[in-house]
């Protein structure tokens, strides 16, 4: 058996720690390879120390305090950033970081939380491969809108870590200093902590004494960090730490951890090794029903002697009088058996019918609930029945293997997508959203027809949707070659194909869609969530618009729409932020900064970079504003096209990210920039006999920056 939690329930507590090192501090039990000082641990990275000055004494490994040790895990307790306002603006702050020098990584049981109405925080970090960000946003207006237990973006909010964290910092900021909400948020707090701690209570903990809430947090919520021995190891390289009746198992990550073998309990990493269970002695308790004899990592059950049969169960053993008797116990247990087999395989058949019966019956439910009959009676109204698919949910269960996490080809804010394969082996996309709405069943279905009618070659087409499920089921036709944002920033020599002329095209595909969507359709339709991850390509690098999770219809005697604010942190409209007013150009602002990651290669929030430079839309106006375009562009572009070329496409960019969104094109104006843009004569940017000190400048940085073959 596992040596379970260490909590000192081992066969003989003198195996739970090397000879004469303590077992205990505290109340906390410290297992071997854990040990007090180097002599009594496994080696420099289980020395832990046992702060006495406190009542009770404190366990701590480095500077964090231990709250409970398993055999995978150490339990910890939480550091904190927390930033707290008056009417001045901040009064207080921290900000929260560990650092576990690669000795442990923070497990994925891990959330990163936010609490507070108006802040939001970034935590970076790093793991033993490459470094990583995250943010999440705190948002509410009135303390009566703030749930209890639920953190789901209303005064918390809450986002998952990656694998293999060895190092975390966050930074908290705020919005306005709280000062809309004052009256009862006066703290914003970001932290790390393992989600099953968590214990939000609303606007309870929102108004609380700051110090109450921070020693809340401390106490109650805890980090789980994961542990094994000899992370550059393996089992099967070299001798391990594996001591008798044990087993030794790799780590997902690297390094490995020890296992007590079945019918065996105790501490694998210290000499004996683990000790053999006697099962028929356990508790002064017989798992026999007759006589049981102990063996080395199990038991044997023998009836008495006059008996036979299988002491292992009730009335297993018979008396053995005659051999009549013994034949006649045969042939009624025969019988007994039978029936009861006979009774059990009936109860059986009828479960699973009412059981068939109860799943049609809710699948008809879900299909009425979520607008079904309302969507066919449309359709039919229409005269439009191919317009779209209804599959069914057993379909789209085995296109997707049940909706198996091996066939997830994507994750957002507002569900899942899966890579299905249906009867007719046509690959599609599934999309599984992961909240649905039953009062807005009418609205939902009247956008589900218009998006049919949505038909472009640069936007991926809706195939059909499922109404079976409690969430309803969108299908999308399948696109094979990833997103933008991942050949930008991610594919391995990705970059190749990306030129000036493939960036325009590009550009111009998308822009073109987004034009259609706002201006070429019945209802026009506002994107919201416009970034390069949401454009994606197929096998020809056509782009193609995805993602409509987040999108609004628009009526056509109204210029905008009030909206729950949605979208993503670096592509944000900051007009629509600041006042929810959701306008066609918040897509243009959103399209602006994807044309400057097209144009400089870098990401819309840069963990890397410094002050002004971190916001790329900020980054980029700034730099068309003095003159400094050149220095930040892809450095492959300044052999590819022009200077005017560049500085043309640079104030496009500059116009669609203003601050203001009547200052801003349209994406129809966009679209004719672009193009114009495509059908000017290139010349290589060091033929050019202006801008001396520009060219000056490429060709003495050229050898660093450029390779043609990349």
């Amino acid at each position: 058996m596992v040596m379970g939690t260490f909590d000192g329930s081992t066969p003989n507590n003198n195996h739970l720690a090397k000879p004469n090192c303590p077992t205990v501090c505290g109340n906390i039990t410290i297992p071997y390879p854990f040990g007090i000082g180097t002599d009594c641990s496994l080696d420099y990275t289980f020395n832990l120390t046992c702060n006495t000055s406190s009542e009770p004494p404190k366990l701590l490994v480095g500077s964090l305090e231990i709250y409970n040790i398993s055999d995978a895990e150490l339990r910890v307790f939480s550091d904190i950033s927390y930033r707290c306002y008056n009417q001045s603006g901040v009064a207080v702050e921290s900000i929260g970081w560990i650092d576990l020098a690669g000795y442990y990584t923070f497990s994925t049981k891990n959330k990163f939380i936010v609490i507070g109405c108006d802040d939001y925080a970034l935590i970076t970090g790093t793991n033993r491969a490459e470094s990583s960000s995250s943010g999440c946003f705190g948002l509410c207006n009135k303390a009566r809108d703030v749930p209890i237990r639920e953190c789901s973006g209303i005064g918390c909010c809450q986002t998952s870590i990656p694998k293999g964290l060895t190092y975390y910092n966050i930074t908290l900021h705020s919005l306005k200093n709280h000062s809309d909400v004052l009256s009862f948020n006066e703290c914003g707090y970001g932290f790390l902590v393992e989600e099953e701690s968590l214990e939000f209570n609303g606007v309870a903990d929102l108004s609380s004494d700051s110090w109450d809430f921070y020693h809340k947090i401390r106490s109650t919520m805890h980090v789980v960090l994961d542990w094994v021995i000899k992370l550059e190891g393996k089992c099967g390289n070299k001798v391990n730490e594996c001591k008798g009746n044990s087993s030794c198992y790799d780590v997902d990550g690297g390094g490995y951890r020890c296992k007590c073998s079945e019918g065996y309990e105790g501490n694998p990493y210290l000499q004996p090794g683990c000790q053999d269970i006697d099962e028929c002695n356990v508790q002064g308790t017989n798992p026999c029903h007759g006589v049981c004899i102990n063996t080395p990592g199990g038991y044997d059950c023998k009836c008495l002697p006059g008996a036979f049969g299988d002491a292992n169960i009730t009335n297993g053993c018979q008396s053995v009088d005659t051999k009549d008797s013994e034949f006649s116990s045969t042939i009624l247990i025969i019988v007994i058996v039978s029936g009861m087999l006979a009774i059990l395989s009936g109860i059986v058949g009828i479960f699973f019918a009412i059981m068939r019966r109860k799943l049609t019956r809710l699948r008809e439910k879900f299909f009425e609930q979520n607008g079904g009959v309302l969507l066919k009676q449309k359709l039919k109204a229409q005269g439009s029945h191919d317009a779209m698919t209804l599959f069914s949910s057993k379909q789209l269960r085995k296109a997707t293997h049940n909706y198996s996490r091996d066939q997830i080809i994507g994750k957002g804010a507002y569900g899942v997508v899966y890579k299905g394969v249906l009867s007719d082996k046509c690959v599609v996309a599934i999309k599984k959203s992961k909240v649905a709405d039953a009062t807005q069943a009418e609205q939902f279905i009247n956008e589900l027809l218009i998006l049919t009618q949505v038909i472009h070659r640069n936007v991926v087409k809706l195939i059909g949707c499922c109404l079976e499920e409690e969430v309803p089921l969108l299908v999308y036709e399948f696109i094979s070659n990833n997103t933008l944002f991942y050949h930008i920033h991610h594919r391995l020599g990705g970059m190749s194909w990306l030129t000036w002329e493939n960036r325009l095209r590009v550009a111009i595909e998308a822009a073109n869609a987004l034009g259609y969507l706002h201006s070429e359709i019945n209802m026009p339709i506002i994107h919201r969530d416009v970034k390069s991850a949401n454009i994606l390509l197929d096998d020809n690098y056509t782009a193609k618009i995805s993602d409509f999770g987040a999108s609004r219809l628009v009526p056509l005697d109204h210029g905008q729409v009030t909206t729950l604010i949605q979208g993503t942190l670096g592509y944000l409209d900051p007009e629509y932020f600041n006042t929810s007013q959701l306008t066609e150009k918040s897509d243009v602002y959103s399209f602006g900064v994807v044309l400057a990651e097209l144009v400089t290669g870098k990401k819309p929030i840069g963990e890397d970079r410094i002050n002004e430079e971190k916001n790329l839309a900020t980054y980029f106006v700034n730099s068309v504003k003095g003159n400094h375009l050149f220095e930040i562009v892809e450095p492959r572009l300044l052999h590819e096209t022009t200077l005017e070329q560049l500085q043309a496409l640079g104030d496009l960019v500059k116009r669609c990210l203003s601050s203001l969104g009547r200052d801003r094109p349209t994406m129809k104006e966009v679209v004719a920039e672009l193009e114009g843009l495509r059908k000017f004569t290139t010349h290589p940017w060091v033929q050019q006999q202006t801008h001396n000190h520009v060219r000056s400048f490429f060709l003495e940085v050229e050898q660093d920056l450029y390779d043609p073959h990349s």
